[in-house]
């Protein structure tokens, strides 16, 4: 539940279309939710951080996924499923004909239109940055979860420092947005570059891309850690999803 449905209902109880009683029945009801395989989903978590729960994928059987996406979506309320790959993504399509999953963000969304089809807008209050094509997956993971959740967002593709050329082109667009995510990895310097080229917020997200002294992700961590460049914040390898929340945020969405 989140805060808009909450007020919904509390609308509906001023203009007399549903009872008190009721109300306080949806309301107390959904605080949690067990669900089958295991799992307690936290309904309320919209309400106190802004951020409704999201499914994550990995390590859950089939059967547990099904079950968070079916109570998730009673009374057709959106939800999302990250880090998912392709077998079980295509697996819920079919159990949820409204659904679609996403391969390249490894998303899949139920009961909320949003398109990752490329081009993607390179304009929006939450602007996302991938250093390289090989990032894209993590960056689209961020886009996905931004526009989930109901704000303009926009994304630039592969722009590292290879090719820092290929950055300069999109300044103006970039010093629009309210907050920056990028993402990289290799050596991870590219929201070093930004933080210094533009007076907006940077989340930097690392990646698990790169030859084998990149360790998975952990020297462009530690690369993000140790920037220079003021106003930057870092979040977990890989980890487009928290990077987006903490601009949804950040934004006071």
């Amino acid at each position: 539940m989140l805060k808009n449905e909450l007020l919904d209902i509390l609308r509906k109880v001023s203009s007399g279309s549903i009872a008190p009683d009721e109300a306080l029945k949806t309301i107390v009801r959904r605080p949690f939710l067990e669900a089958a395989g295991g799992l307690n989903l936290d309904t309320h978590r919209g309400l106190r951080t802004g951020v409704s729960e999201v499914v994550f994928g990995p390590g859950k059987s089939l059967e547990q996924l099904y079950s968070a996406v079916e109570s998730l979506s009673r009374g057709k309320a959106p939800v999302m499923v990250t880090k998912l790959e392709k077998e079980p993504g295509l697996a819920l399509e079919g159990r949820f004909p409204g659904g679609k999953y996403w391969d390249t963000p490894k998303v899949f969304i139920l009961n909320k239109h949003v398109d990752l089809s490329d081009p993607w807008p390179d304009k929006g209050r939450i602007l996302i940055i991938s250093a390289g094509g090989a990032d894209l997956p993590v960056a689209m993971e961020a886009l996905a979860t931004v526009l989930f959740f109901n704000l303009e967002a926009g994304l630039i593709s592969d722009v590292g420092v290879a090719g820092l050329h290929r950055l300069f082109h999109h300044l103006e667009t970039i010093s629009s947005a309210e907050i920056v995510i990028v993402v990289a990895g290799m050596e991870g310097a590219l929201p070093s570059v930004v933080a210094g080229l533009c007076d907006k917020p940077v989340v930097a997200v690392p990646t698990s891309v790169g030859y084998g002294t990149s360790f998975n992700g952990i020297t462009p961590l530690l690369a993000m850690l140790s920037s220079c460049a003021p106003g930057i914040a870092v979040v977990n390898i890989d980890n487009g999803f928290g990077a987006a929340c903490f601009a949804i945020k950040m934004a006071g969405a």
